[in-house]
């Protein structure tokens, strides 16, 4: 018997043909009307030019086969598909020129840029992108991260950080936020300049003197990070440690792997220890991930998570903020996390119900509070401008945009005009802006 394969006829290429090109409208289409979203950071310098080029191509294809057509009706699809790809290009330059334009206006300053541009502490790619920023008083921080280390040595980047802040102090401005994310173990971003330390889970491999051992780990810790030029460092991780293994594939969280116990006595207790460590140094630490991140079922890096749970159902899982901000003067970070009992529209990153009410009042915490980065997905989806402008309306003292840099134009851009609009609470905005004047006096009591 012989095997006959199938024939692909002249209609059938055709069709194959019609639905590619189909798909790849719809792609390009969809990027250019999200054009420079952090998903496509990885692309960003190909990104626009990519677009315009594919764009282009497809006009011209449309033109060819609309000359070859004999009637109007064989026209009529070539013609559409020229105007469609012309559409693309079309959003793609006006997606670019609104960027543009919102990159231009953060960068003339004005008093609704710097006041609002206090609370954003920023990523970037080099030291010479940030420097304007902190001169102009647009930015109240910086987070240095792995791209930021590369092929550089110690003293090459405590040196640029040291310029940074010289120019804070010659222009009369508060120092900068100079922020880590250095957890230990899986979370080590300045590793190979810091020394690699496991995660703080493995103390409890040996109980006896674990304050002690904690305590060292955090100074030795801060010792490296200080030598840096960095004051704050995004850990310790106290949320619990999961009962089981996610049911969710979880690519970019790994809490797991991060979080020291699922016992709250033993996280507060390793916490607190280990952050006197880090405060020893200058080093300010900062709790996350509140409300917690034990129960989510969910990556809010990608999607939004809710966790239907009453405060009295996280009264555990709550402990180890309370007892670590009390007891260290810690920092705490804000996760983009729903909490329907609390606030049913907004994640706690951007809960005015939350922070003010819960936090504030309830808990009577008048520490700093800083968003988890509005890079991430549970937060970009709100658009980051509009998240920027919940977060500070909300009363969050700080505002991270780590990891795609770009998009900070965008939300400093959203912040001053909702300042100016009265979308942003004024009182609430000068509460945060006198925390974070407080911080720094404390710290530079001669000021």
């Amino acid at each position: 018997m012989k095997l006959r394969l199938p024939h692909w006829g002249p209609q059938a290429r055709t069709w194959g043909n019609r639905g590619l090109t189909s798909f790849l409208l719809l792609a390009a289409g969809l990027t250019a009307w999200h054009l420079k979203h952090p998903l496509l950071y990885g692309v960003r310098s190909l990104e626009t030019y990519a677009l315009l080029l594919v764009s282009l191509g497809g006009v011209l294809l449309a033109l060819r086969s609309w000359h070859r057509a004999n009637v109007w009706r064989q026209k009529l699809e070539p013609a559409l598909r020229g105007l469609a790809w012309t559409a693309v290009a079309l959003t793609t330059l006006g997606q670019e020129a609104w960027f543009r334009w919102q990159q231009y206006q953060v960068l003339q300053a004005g008093v609704a840029m710097e006041r609002m541009g206090r609370h954003f502490v920023v990523g970037f790619r080099h030291f010479d992108d940030v420097a304007p920023l902190a001169k102009k008083g647009l930015i109240g921080g910086i987070y240095l991260g792995r791209r930021n280390i590369q092929g550089r040595d110690m003293a090459e980047i405590r040196k640029e950080v040291a310029a940074l802040q010289a120019l804070r102090r010659k222009a009369g401005l508060p120092p900068l936020f100079v922020m880590a994310d250095q957890e230990g173990g899986h979370v080590a971003h300045l590793t190979p300049l810091v020394p690699t330390q496991p995660p703080l889970a493995q103390l409890l491999q040996t109980p006896s003197q674990l304050d002690q051992r904690a305590r060292v780990y955090g100074r030795q810790q801060g010792q490296a990070l200080a030598a840096l030029g960095i004051n704050m460092n995004l850990a310790p991780v106290v949320d619990l440690t999961p009962d089981e293994s996610p049911k969710w594939r979880d690519r970019h969280t790994r809490l797991a792997q991060r979080t020291i116990s699922a016992q709250p006595d033993l996280v507060a207790r390793i916490a607190s220890a280990y952050g006197r460590g880090l405060a020893e140094q200058g080093v300010l630490p900062t709790v996350k991930h509140f409300p917690g991140l034990g129960r989510v079922q969910g990556d809010t890096h990608l999607v939004r998570v809710s966790l239907s749970l009453t405060p009295e159902q996280m009264r555990m899982d709550w402990q180890p903020f309370r007892q670590v901000t009390r007891q260290t003067g810690a920092a705490m970070m804000l996760a983009h996390v729903t909490l329907p009992q609390v606030d049913a529209r907004f994640p706690a990153s951007m809960s005015r119900p939350l922070v003010q009410d819960l936090l504030r009042n309830q808990w009577d915490f008048q520490g700093l509070l800083i968003t988890d980065d509005l890079n991430m997905g549970a937060a970009y989806q709100y658009g980051i401008d509009q998240a920027a402008k919940r977060a500070l309306d909300a009363g969050v003292d700080l505002l991270l945009v780590s990891y795609d840099p770009d998009q900070y134009y965008r939300a400093l851009y959203g912040a001053a005009r909702g300042w100016r609009t009265g979308a942003i609470g004024a009182a609430r905005e000068a509460a945060s802006a006198a925390r974070l004047d407080r911080y720094w006096n404390a710290r530079n009591p001669l000021d």
